[in-house]
């Protein structure tokens, strides 16, 4: 089994529960561990895979709550750095049908230092690179683009999800376009929302979005949609693959599991990059994704509604 290292911030979530998306109102909010390089780690530990993280938290008690909550679902927290600056946190509304609205106050995920002994260990392992806060400068940025070179180098699997955040980046969002084409380009799986998936191609129907990423250098593009359930597609083949019906409370992480459950299963095959060429196979691992991804919007915080994979069988 291939290990699969997650690249990018973990932070504190703060959801205002049953109060609707206006954040002005909310009068109580519960702490949740969250940041979409995380959950994708606990999901493919929580599914029986074996992950990694590699990110930043503070020397504080949030810092403390984080790392525990990522070792106590398996996942390695050896490459995890530590700061004096204090840990990142969001805060998070909830509308009634489960969408939310995020502010941020940024912190130490930002300050990520780039560790050259890490690049030995990707040989023929699978990188994935969430970002969400990657892109916005300083040494996270530098640390982040020097991950992709040495995944590339030493021929891993290279997976990328751009987690665009309207609230990091309003007014400027023609600098994430541009910021994320290298990792489009040089990725083997690129998981966009419908959202992401316009912005970044600058089309608004499935298939011309995915020819555009695809002539970009995305290999395999799949596009979550909610309900409605995945598109995927590949140079050779496109379909949705439909998911299963949930009521949805907080869809917070549900992209994560989804990312995260299809991960888990293309590090378990002797050669992950022939499942790119198998189109039977990959329809079923997006289906079971899906599942996943479902499951997630069933509960309060994305790590801990992420599922198990005997729910992921029952569902």
């Amino acid at each position: 089994m291939k290990k699969v290292f997650c690249i990018g911030e973990v932070l504190i979530d703060f959801v205002a529960e049953k109060q609707g998306s206006d954040l002005s109102k909310a009068t109580l909010f519960t702490k949740k561990a969250g940041g979409a390089p995380a959950n994708v780690a606990v999901t493919i530990a929580k599914l029986g895979g074996n992950s990694a993280f590699i990110g930043r938290v503070g020397e504080d008690p949030f810092g403390n709550f984080l790392v525990k909550v990522l070792a106590d679902n398996g996942v390695d927290t050896s490459m995890t750095q530590r700061s004096k600056t204090f840990t990142t946190l969001a805060f998070v509304s909830l509308a009634e049908n489960g969408e939310r609205d995020f502010v941020f106050g940024r912190g130490a995920d930002q300050e990520l230092d780039y560790d050259p002994s890490l690049k030995s260990l990707f040989c023929n392992n699978i990188i994935h690179l969430g970002a969400a806060t990657a892109l916005l400068g300083g040494p996270l940025e530098k640390s982040y683009g020097r991950y992709l070179f040495d995944a590339i180098t030493q021929e891993a699997f290279i997976s990328f999800d751009p987690n665009f955040r309207n609230d990091l980046w309003k007014g400027d969002e023609a600098t994430f376009i541009k910021k994320c084409m290298p990792y489009i380009e040089k990725s083997h799986l690129c998981k966009f929302s419908w959202e992401e998936a316009q912005l970044l191609s600058g089309k608004q129907g499935l298939t011309e979005a995915c020819e555009v990423l695809h002539e970009v250098g995305a290999e395999l593009i799949t596009i979550t949609l909610g309900a409605e359930g995945t598109y995927v597609s590949t140079p050779k083949f496109q379909k949705t693959i439909p998911s299963i019906s949930v009521h949805p409370i907080d869809t917070t992480g549900a992209g994560d599991a989804f990312i995260g459950c299809l991960l888990q299963q293309l590090s378990a095959v002797p050669d992950t990059f022939e499942v790119l060429e198998n189109e039977t196979l990959l329809c079923e691992m997006i289906a079971y994704a899906n599942t996943a991804g479902a499951i997630t919007t069933t509960g309060y915080g994305a790590i801990e509604s992420l599922p198990t994979k005997e729910q992921v069988f029952r569902a």
